[in-house]
């Protein structure tokens, strides 16, 4: 591991170790930690219906907890990738803490507002190296005529706004209509939407719908050489921080945590 792999590391894998801690709620209110293993029996115990079956069982605990693990653990990737991936930029590119947030704000009815907020930027004219600011803009440019944005529109454009996930296999219709306003709001502010999945799990049907809706997406492939679909050809060529070869030397690492808390999540401790 390379010594200034160390503090893009803790990125990921801070959030990560989150997951090993997990306790299932068992419908006990959104506040606190969860139930324990001892707090869950003593719970199904009382009922008389539960304890006839005998879901009382420390299995049925940690059959619930790996269930609910298992989605902190794919939402916990995300977040550290995205901390990763924000960061990577900022330093790459020169830019400053500032310049890779962005956030917008929506009215509601009643007559507050609500900021919503998208998870990197880049603003060309905050890239100091000119070189760098180039190559970036050339990039924007030719995303936009892939996706067919009037050129007059492209002209009007300063920067690119990014959402980034771990993955994107959700058929949920209220998060699409989301980052579809999200992309018309980008727009709206000089900024092409850009998507960049770390995988290659995305619904086929989403991607044509995205791009469709003027979203650059660009997803975890790895043999295109090619930055105008893929997460880290990108990264490698447009922003200059080899995110895959960063994820290749430091696999072992990333792997040996995830074993650590996926045998948290398998076993249901200590009552």
């Amino acid at each position: 591991m390379k010594l200034s792999d160390k503090a893009y590391l803790d990125l990921v894998l801070d959030p990560i170790r989150i997951c090993a801690k997990y306790q299932p709620k068992f419908g006990q209110g959104a506040g606190g930690g969860g139930l324990s293993l001892s707090q869950f029996r003593k719970l199904y115990r009382s009922d008389p219906f539960y304890r006839w079956f005998g879901l009382d069982d420390p299995m049925m605990y940690a059959a619930h907890k790996a269930a609910g693990g298992m989605t902190s653990v794919y939402r916990q990737i995300g977040i550290g990738c995205e901390k990763l991936f924000r960061t990577a930029i900022k330093d790459s590119l020169g830019l400053s803490e500032t310049d890779v947030k962005w956030s917008y704000n929506i009215p509601l009815p009643n007559g507050k507002s609500r900021t919503l907020y998208l998870d990197g930027r880049v603003p060309l004219d905050k890239i100091p190296d000119k070189s760098k600011r180039n190559r970036f803009r050339a990039w924007m440019k030719e995303s936009a005529k892939n996706l067919g944005v009037d050129p007059s529109i492209f002209a009007t454009l300063t920067g690119t706004v990014f959402e980034v996930r771990q993955g994107y296999k959700s058929k949920d219709s209220k998060r699409q209509n989301a980052d579809i306003a999200n992309a018309a709001t980008a727009y709206t502010q000089t900024y092409l939407p850009c998507a960049a999945i770390l995988s290659t799990q995305i619904d086929g049907d989403i991607l044509l719908r995205y791009r469709a809706e003027k979203w650059t997406v660009l997803t975890g492939l790895t043999d295109e050489n090619n930055p105008s679909i893929s997460t880290y050809d990108f990264m490698r060529d447009i922003v200059g921080f080899d995110l895959a070869s960063f994820f290749k030397r430091n696999s072992k690492i990333l792997q040996a945590e995830i074993q650590e808390v996926l045998k948290a999540l398998l076993s249901p401790g200590a009552e």
